[in-house]
């Protein structure tokens, strides 16, 4: 199956065609700086870093940008608030943001520029527009004249004039129409501000996009991505200016991802009842854990966050664990550490009835990726590849036939070069820290030969007994070919 693409401003899915062949460029719109980094603000870099990573398995070169806001009134307002300068307060939360993207493995981000390194631009585009009577200054401000561009809407699919009477107007006399929008706006006294020719001022929201993915990837480029929430106005502001000022398309692709809801409500700064920090959550959960909720369903399916689906999701990637120490119990090395494939291939399957299993599931996850990069699907039959590698592993011992551990480390592979698309498993496994370390690892291991004494005896209902209780403290047994296993379960 060759990749399709939901385009907001098709409609509908189109086969993937790059502007450049062999190359994909790639805009996201990053976050305002001025409050710590929360969930909602993973779920856009989880979901395009993952986009990027299957774009480069298909063997395209991409270039990706994500911006950071780091002027604007939010900021301001927050910086007052804080007794801090804007400068100080956006380096902080910044700092901050890129932590928590380090933590979620989300590492293929090319560029992160800063609005207020492109001032230049966004000058020199701004009175490009004025030059092409598609802006006007008034009063220190400049402004997009909407009636101007007879493209207006054509992003959110709604006329203009609906667009403007459902839009939040901000009252002004100093506007030709209600719905034109500030390109460039004049600075109040102890405001940030640059000097241009209608006065010292600061950019518009809009525009920063523009002159930003204008400057790094060109005037027509291939993706532009972000949050359903930008649609309009954001997006259909960013799309008009600039294409009214190259006279070119300027996004072949919009993508816009579903959003984040907690007891269905959208998680935002606004409504601070849904705000969970990143920097909380990470204490308490996996990265892949969060990584894995925002890739559970669709990308563009709103995504329903809570304690009890991470706690579903933490469950569910025990299984996944288990199949790492045990890869590592038949001599192998340690799952991160293994190498597998980075770029798409046919893959000789041989004869294991196994293999042949994996090798469907295999196809099918790619499938899911190239229908609109659906990560949902894909993990479904993530886990029936882990399934059907643990069943191997089941029947294996150290010495056991060299074809046999050949097949099922070929297994392991397809589970890496699967996973890794998804940006999963990308760290070492960080194993729960149990109290007393030696003490306790030689209290299990007693209880554990006490319950096999009892097996022994068919004194099966104290053994179950000692099973659950220990259960009951989150240690989990596995009886198999080699002895029995525990490990430590963080209880939730």
């Amino acid at each position: 199956m060759a990749l399709r693409v939901y385009n907001t401003l098709s409609r509908d899915k189109e086969p993937f065609q790059t502007v450049t062949p062999g190359r994909v460029g790639m805009y996201v719109c990053g976050p305002t700086v001025y409050s710590k980094s929360h969930i909602g603000h993973m779920v856009g870099p989880v979901i395009f870093d993952t986009i990027k990573r299957y774009l480069t398995y298909l063997g395209y070169q991409v270039s990706w940008v994500v911006n950071i806001t780091d002027v604007d009134d939010k900021l301001i307002i927050q910086a007052q608030k804080d007794g801090t300068t804007v400068k100080e307060l956006a380096e902080l939360v910044t700092a901050d943001y890129l932590e928590c993207l380090s933590a979620l493995s989300v590492d293929g981000i090319d560029h992160m520029p800063r609005a207020t390194e492109h001032i230049g631009e966004i000058i020199a585009i701004t009175s490009g527009l004025i030059e092409k009577g598609f802006a006007y200054e008034s009063g220190g401000d400049v402004y997009f004249d909407v009636n101007k561009a007879e493209s207006y809407g054509k992003l959110s699919h709604r006329d203009p004039d609906d667009l403007l009477a459902g839009a939040r107007i901000e009252p002004t006399t100093l506007k030709r129409n209600p719905g034109d929008f500030a390109l460039w706006k004049r600075s109040k006294p102890d405001e940030p501000s640059w000097d241009s020719p209608w006065g010292p001022g600061r950019p518009g929201w809009h525009i920063e996009c523009s002159a930003m993915s204008l400057k790094l990837l060109g005037e027509h480029f291939d993706i532009h991505g972000g949050g359903l929430d930008l649609v309009f106005p954001h997006h259909e502001n960013e799309l008009v200016q600039s294409e009214s000022y190259t006279g070119v398309p300027f996004a072949s692709y919009w993508m816009h991802n579903g959003l984040l809801t907690k007891d269905g409500r959208k998680i935002s700064k606004s409504d601070p009842g849904t705000i969970v920090l990143m920097s909380d959550l990470l204490r308490d959960y996996s990265p892949d854990t969060i990584r894995l909720l925002v890739l559970s369903s669709h990308y563009r399916r709103p995504i329903d966050y809570g304690p009890t689906r991470l706690a579903e999701i933490d469950r569910g990637l025990q299984t996944f664990y288990r199949a790492f120490e045990r890869f590592e119990e038949l001599g192998n090395e340690p799952f991160d550490r293994l190498d597998a494939p980075k770029n798409r291939a046919a893959w000789e399957v041989g004869s294991s009835p196994s293999l042949q299993e994996i090798a469907e599931h295999r196809t099918r996850f790619l499938d899911a990726m190239d229908d609109d990069f659906n990560t949902g699907g894909a993990l479904g039959e993530l886990y029936d590849v882990v399934h059907v590698v643990n069943r191997m592993a089941a029947t294996l011992t150290p010495g056991s036939p060299a074809a046999d551990l050949a097949d099922y480390r070929s297994g392991m592979v397809v589970l890496k070069e699967l996973s890794q698309i998804l940006g999963l498993f990308q760290k070492p496994q960080v194993k729960p820290e149990v109290g007393g370390d030696a003490l306790t690892g030689d209290l299990l291991e007693l209880l554990i030969e006490l319950r096999a004494r009892l097996r022994k005896e068919k004194n099966f209902a104290m053994a179950d007994e000692v099973r659950n209780r220990l259960t009951g403290l989150g240690v989990v047994l596995e009886d198999g070919a080699q002895g029995t296993r525990w490990r430590i379960e963080p209880k939730r």
